[in-house]
């Protein structure tokens, strides 16, 4: 089964991720950050490229203690549900009329069934959102969505947010299939991710080209 060995070989011979990987490093030292380090690339080890059928791309991982475990909005089944995947989990009920199989906020079932759960930024000070900002993690994350959107076909990108909708402009739309939205935050869940209905149209479209819907 083909994994992301190949896209990380190239990527960590770059200028840029040898100097993300010095400061990465230093700060795990030097402060709390999240995930932690053996949970950076969670979302890779879980979801292989040749088992990916869906993208959804966050913002950065959970900033608060016992919450980031690598995997973008999702969260270790024994803490609360954090806003967020509170949402998530009202929109699943309201759009399939039942709810979700991942009700405790611990999203790697989706990840087992081929939706990569991929934040933008991959690591993050405690208390601190975006604190990792521009050090290198959006491009090393930009050439993995370059990359699936070259080598794979019919991957369904879900995209929340105004910083994860920008991202259409490097994925090839005659090949992948693009749903936007509002990010599920309770700042902007009712100017539209509620209603949004992303859960029932991934699946149609899984369906229509003959792959096995998700099961949320």
């Amino acid at each position: 089964m083909r994994i992301w060995d190949e896209v990380f070989k190239v990527e960590k011979q770059k200028q840029y991720y040898k100097d993300l990987k010095k400061e990465i490093d230093s700060r795990y030292k030097m402060s709390t950050v999240y995930p932690s380090q053996d949970d950076i690339f969670n979302a890779f080890n879980k979801t292989p490229i040749d088992n990916l059928k869906v993208v959804i791309l966050g913002q950065d991982p959970y900033h608060s203690i016992g919450q980031a475990q690598g995997l973008s909005f999702s969260t270790p089944s024994n803490i609360k549900n954090p806003p967020s995947m509170v949402n998530i989990l009202k929109e699943i009920k309201d759009d399939l009329k039942k709810d979700s199989i991942c009700t405790n906020g611990d999203l790697t079932p989706w990840a087992d069934q081929g939706v990569l759960l991929l934040n933008t930024i991959l690591t993050v000070e405690e208390s601190k959102p975006k604190s990792h900002h521009k050090l290198g993690w959006e491009i090393f994350t930009d050439n993995i969505i370059k990359h699936i959107s070259k080598n794979c076909e019919d991957v369904i990108f879900i995209l929340w947010g105004a910083p994860a909708i920008k991202k259409d402009k490097i994925i090839d739309k005659s090949k992948h299939y693009i749903l936007t939205a509002p990010h599920p935050s309770p700042l902007s869940s009712y100017r539209g991710f509620f209603g949004c209905k992303h859960f029932s149209k991934t699946n149609e479209i899984l369906e229509n080209i003959d792959k096995k819907p998700i099961l949320w």
